[in-house]
């Protein structure tokens, strides 16, 4: 398993789409900052320029982080059948090229996510007024979404791999996490014990993670990870299992 991964490693890293979309997302953040630091230069009835508010756009934008996280996955997982057959021709299971792609693309992935976080805060440290605490929330708000991002994660890895369409893949991901609070809450609503059941709902968490930061009463929240680590082990379940048994053609 070194050996491979040591090989999907030296790929991703000559992967123009890794840079690229990291380049991208980066100059997109750094863009939002000066951006507001701009209007509120030049307008002082603008209320939007602050950390806070410049925190905000990233906690509340789970869900788009999810969808981001599938171009980093795609890198390894998308258009390269041929080079699986391979692998799998020379004798590496499928249990090894699963696990590998997905320990490669997502030690990236967050390794970028690390350095976005500390852009962000340098940059509403340097252009906008100190809020007093704002930082260390906006960290807890960031560790509350982490598990949820993760399980977006694994299960767009899952998917890739088993050679779902991309618009189905879509699909589900947003309906995990954008309606499945909604369909919990209508099914459940009149049945006692259930009925708040749709809270552990991915979208409903990332809701009130930004509710919480916004009204400066964000606290770290054990319900998180547990929904995460659901999705996740739901996710590895299905795609390691049907992986080793799909066929490659």
């Amino acid at each position: 398993m070194i050996n491979y991964l040591k090989s999907e490693n030296y790929r991703i890293l000559h992967k123009k789409s890794l840079y690229l979309t990291t380049a991208v997302c980066f100059l997109l953040i750094t863009g939002a900052a000066f951006s507001l630091y701009f209007f509120s230069s030049v307008d002082a009835d603008f209320r939007y320029g602050t950390s806070s508010f410049f925190y905000s756009n990233v906690i509340g934008m789970g869900t788009q982080i999810i969808i981001i996280s599938y171009l980093y996955n795609a890198i390894l997982t998308a258009k390269d059948i041929s080079l699986t057959k391979q692998a799998v021709s020379f004798g590496i299971s499928r249990s090894v090229i699963f696990w590998s792609k997905l320990l490669v693309t997502l030690s990236y992935f967050l390794l970028v996510c690390a350095a976005g976080l500390l852009l962000m805060i340098g940059l509403g440290q340097s252009l906008f007024a100190e809020d007093q605490g704002v930082v260390s929330i906006f960290i807890i708000a960031s560790f509350n979404m982490l598990p949820i991002v993760l399980s977006g994660f694994i299960l767009i890895h899952a998917l890739k791999m088993l050679k779902i369409a991309d618009i189905y893949n879509i699909i589900i991901v947003v309906f995990v996490y954008v309606f499945s609070d909604d369909v919990l809450r209508y099914i459940f609503r009149q049945v006692n014990g259930l009925n708040e059941l749709y809270m552990f709902a991915p979208g409903a968490q990332l809701t009130n993670n930004l509710m919480h930061f916004m009204n400066q009463s964000v606290q770290l929240d054990y319900r998180y990870w547990v929904t995460g680590a659901v999705i996740s082990v739901i996710a590895l379940w299905i795609g390691a299992g049907r992986f080793t048994k799909q066929d490659m053609d």
